[in-house]
Formats: structure tokens, sequence, C-alpha cells
């Protein structure tokens, strides 16, 4: 059974791949391995070595802490509800939604952003 930091980790590299539109073979190239081993550290089944991480990290352009953003559960309140899933990586409308958000013009891309926080603190 993986470790649950071995799976968030994981996770984490899929989706900055996934973001990046780069697949698994141009990761594995990038640092130097075969695709099966990029796909054994998405699935948690290996563990990244402290080296590997570093390696992915920079050919991902993101810093090594990136990968462990959101590894604390959030604490909530018993019988509290959610606004979002648990795993909002894992949601492929979310991921969809962020690839477009960045696709936009900075200065659009802000403007839509303060329109967001502003609908959110209404509803």
């Amino acid at each position: 059974m993986p470790h649950p930091v071995d799976v968030h980790v994981g996770k984490r590299i899929r989706h900055r791949r996934w973001l990046a539109g780069m697949t698994q073979q141009q990761l594995a190239q990038s640092v130097g391995i075969k695709f099966q081993q990029i796909q054994k550290y998405e699935t948690g089944a290996n563990r990244v070595s402290a080296s590997r991480l570093w390696d992915i990290a920079d050919a991902l352009d993101v810093d090594v802490s990136f990968f462990f953003e959101g590894l604390a559960p959030e604490e909530t309140a018993e019988g509290e509800t959610r606004a979002f899933p648990d795993d909002i990586l894992g949601d492929k409308e979310a991921l969809e939604l962020i690839r477009s958000y960045y696709s936009i013009p900075e200065a659009q891309r802000r403007r839509l952003f303060d329109l967001a926080r502003v609908l959110s603190d209404v509803a």
C-alpha cells in the first residue's frame, strides 16, 4: 500500500505535468528516466527520491515545495460540507478551468480574478 505522502506528491507531479501540457514521455526524457517510472511516481507506487524530485521540479518549472502543498488535511467541523472536493486537482473540469484561466492575457486575467473574488464574497 503506497504511503499517502507518496500518493499526494505523485498527484501533484501528474497535475503540474498536465497543466504544462507535457506527456509522461516528455517529462521522463527531460529528467533522464523511462516514462514507466513517471507512471509509478504519479500513482505513488514508487517513492520519488529528493534528487529526482528536484529534477522533476526543474523540468516542470516549479519549486520543490509545490509537490507538498495542500498535504496537511484541512480541519473542518463535524458535519460541515466543503465548497469544493477534497482533491480539487483531481477534478478534470477544475484543471481545464485553470489551464484556460492562464491562457488569458494577464490584464484581463486579473480583472476576471477580481470579479470571481467579488462574486464569491457575495455568495
